[in-house]
């Protein structure tokens, strides 16, 4: 038995800390046996690909129990294994992009325990359900390495946006960021038509962080809901996955960020002013005030969705999207439960979150009564 492999046999199922710098040791001793470590690591990252993981989901969740020193030896773990790959879809193309990669430094104790404590959690990953092809999986069609130019003109609008100090400016750039987005969905969804394309529903998963995950989750269902896809959410791993037709999916992570920017600096000022008149239950008082944001938002979302005109014939087009997105949503997770949620317990931070809920700028949709 190698070095590397003593070493890990004493660990990777085991949480006894002797355990842990005994092994550590053991290979702090042994640098010739560091390209070897090198190498375990990378067949982990690629067993997580083969058990449905993405980067994105790996780093988040490394990010989440371990240290931000872990999430720099995963980066640079994830980054040498997925140089082998000649085929990347899309979205890991981009998952890759935001990788951070700069080598860590510690002496070599440090290190090995670092690495092994890293190496416990990878091996300890389960299957979950897979929203695209691995890595290495030949494309049907190659994606083009520049997105629509409608998408880029959303983003710069969404941008400003959120960066803007005036009400009214914001308002005017969201209603033209939707006005793109729901011409753009609607356009696709007739190509696809036209053409006969194979057009299917697609899925992705969107970061659902603590704290307040109950809320940001229902914020993500609402807006899922309104641009016709479907949301399931993962509360153990700390995201929900999406599904839809890709141009809606798109419209989702746009829209939510979107929102969730806007609620968290809503929630900021509303705190400050409780702050200034002596109330000090902050942590009550931001639960009550995303859960209300979300669920008034929820509504406002779907009387928004209702009030879109549609063209005739369009719909039957849409409405057999529709099916195949629940089709596709209940076919990858049969057994999906409901939660039950924590109500809100302060009063005051209902009441502000209603009505940041009320004034928050839904790109493409006009404000309505409260």
């Amino acid at each position: 038995m190698s070095r590397v492999d003593e070493a890990l046999a004493g660990v990777l199922y085991s949480e006894d800390d002797a355990a842990l710098d005994a092994a550590a040791s053991l290979l702090a001793a042994a640098p010739e046996a560091d390209g070897q470590l090198a190498r375990r690591g990378e067949e982990f990252v690629r067993r997580a690909w083969e058990r449905g993981w993405q980067p994105a989901d790996v780093v988040r969740l490394v990010r989440r129990d371990l240290d931000e020193h872990h999430v720099r030896l995963v980066s640079v773990l994830i980054s040498a294994e997925t140089k082998q790959y000649t085929h990347l879809a899309p979205r890991w193309r981009a998952q890759l992009d935001e990788l951070e990669t700069p080598q860590w430094r510690a002496d070599r104790f440090s290190y090995a325990t670092a690495v092994l404590e890293l190496y416990r959690l990878l091996a300890r990953l389960p299957a979950i359900e897979p929203v695209g092809p691995p890595p290495g999986t030949a494309l049907s069609a190659p994606p083009s390495p520049h997105e629509p130019r409608m998408l880029t003109r959303i983003r710069a609008l969404l941008a400003k946006a959120e960066a803007t100090g005036y009400p009214e400016e914001a308002e005017a750039l969201t209603a033209k960021a939707q006005e793109l987005m729901a011409r753009h969905s609607v356009d696709e969804a007739a190509l696809a038509h036209r053409t006969h394309a194979k057009d299917a529903p697609a899925a992705c998963r969107i970061g659902v962080d603590a704290p307040y995950e109950t809320a940001k989750a229902i914020l993500l269902d609402a807006v899922a809901s309104a641009n016709r896809c479907r949301a399931v959410w993962n509360s153990a791993f700390g995201f929900s996955t999406v599904v839809g037709f890709e141009s809606d999916l798109e419209a989702v992570e746009l829209l939510y960020t979107s929102l969730l920017v806007q609620g968290t600096t809503a929630m900021t000022r509303a705190e400050a002013t409780q702050r200034a008149a002596g109330r000090k239950r902050t942590k009550t008082f931001r639960q009550s005030f995303l859960m209300a944001y979300a669920s008034h938002l929820g509504d406002r979302l779907a009387a928004a969705t209702r009030s879109v005109p549609t063209p005739d014939d369009l719909l039957p087009v849409l409405a057999s999207r529709d099916v195949a997105v629940s089709s596709r949503a209940d076919e990858m997770f049969p057994e999906t439960t409901t939660t039950r949620v924590r109500g809100a317990t302060d009063e005051s931070g209902w009441t502000h979150g209603r009505s940041a809920a009320a004034g928050a700028e839904l790109p493409g949709h006009k404000k309505l009564p409260s």
